[in-house]
């Protein structure tokens, strides 16, 4: 059996619960991880407790889930790393629509950016984060788009405007093009040509139409002589006497020839 990803920590989780007394709602280990589950009035102190008495130093992720049938439809969920004792645990608090979770920025400055993500993606809101706005999309949108109810298309979308020099909504708009569906297998072949298949078929030069491609002429093989060419005298290599004394009329410095 293969060492686990998380060791655990032996009796952690039961000095930990003792410690957060009145906070404390419910803790579950599994697939080797530890998950706390405290109230949203002692998520605070339930934290401080972890980074000074517990040695959990560092708070790596704030995470949102959505389950739409809760009454309280939002978990929260705190990350936190002690790099003393090497060791991993979750803190999660429950919330709606409409109740804020304190913040833990006090604790741990970095929780300022991560709150804003939370809120920007689910909505939920972070009592005492002094700047809580949107992160991840523009100030101006409208929804939060982790949530199970956003909607998947239509309404509207948003971009950059050159002109205008800002982000703008505009209703969707869906481009159509090559829409004609003619559910044909490939090897059947369909009826329409999209761009790119006409070098497929051979062009005439400089002309946008189709036209049979040129066709190379059908030439002939013939076989070698039989016999190597030879020559046997001067003569018949156009070279000697006659050659030289033509030669001599053109050119004073041309050799003179001897007389066969």
């Amino acid at each position: 059996m293969p060492a686990p990803l998380i060791k655990p920590r032996e009796g952690f989780a039961d000095a930990y619960q003792a410690a957060i007394g009145a906070a404390f709602v419910a803790a579950k280990d599994a697939v080797e991880e530890l998950t706390v589950t405290v109230t949203r009035e002692g998520l605070v102190e339930a934290c401080r407790i972890a980074r000074d008495k517990f040695g959990y130093q560092q708070l790596m992720e704030i995470a949102g889930v959505d389950y739409p049938e809760r009454p309280e439809r939002f978990e929260v969920n705190y990350h936190l790393l002690s790099v003393t004792h090497n060791h991993r645990f979750r803190i999660k608090v429950t919330t709606d629509e409409d109740t804020p979770v304190p913040s833990v920025t006090s604790l741990w400055p970095v929780a300022g950016w991560l709150e804003r993500e939370v809120f920007d993606l689910y909505g939920v809101t972070f009592a005492g984060n002094a700047d809580l706005r949107r992160i991840l999309t523009d100030y101006g949108f409208e929804g939060y788009p982790l949530r199970k109810d956003f909607p998947q298309t239509g309404y509207v979308e948003l971009r950059y405007s050159e002109a205008e020099k800002r982000v703008v909504y505009e209703p969707v708009e869906l481009p159509q093009d090559f829409r004609n569906f003619d559910f044909l297998m490939p090897w059947e072949g369909p009826e329409y040509r999209l761009p790119g298949d006409e070098k497929a078929v051979p062009q005439a030069p400089g002309a946008p139409s189709p036209a049979p491609a040129p066709s190379a002429p059908n030439v002939a093989a013939k076989a070698p002589p039989a016999t190597p060419k030879t020559t046997d005298t001067p003569a018949k290599t156009g070279a000697g006497a006659k050659a030289n004394k033509a030669a001599a009329k053109k050119t004073k410095t041309a050799p003179k020839g001897k007389k066969s």
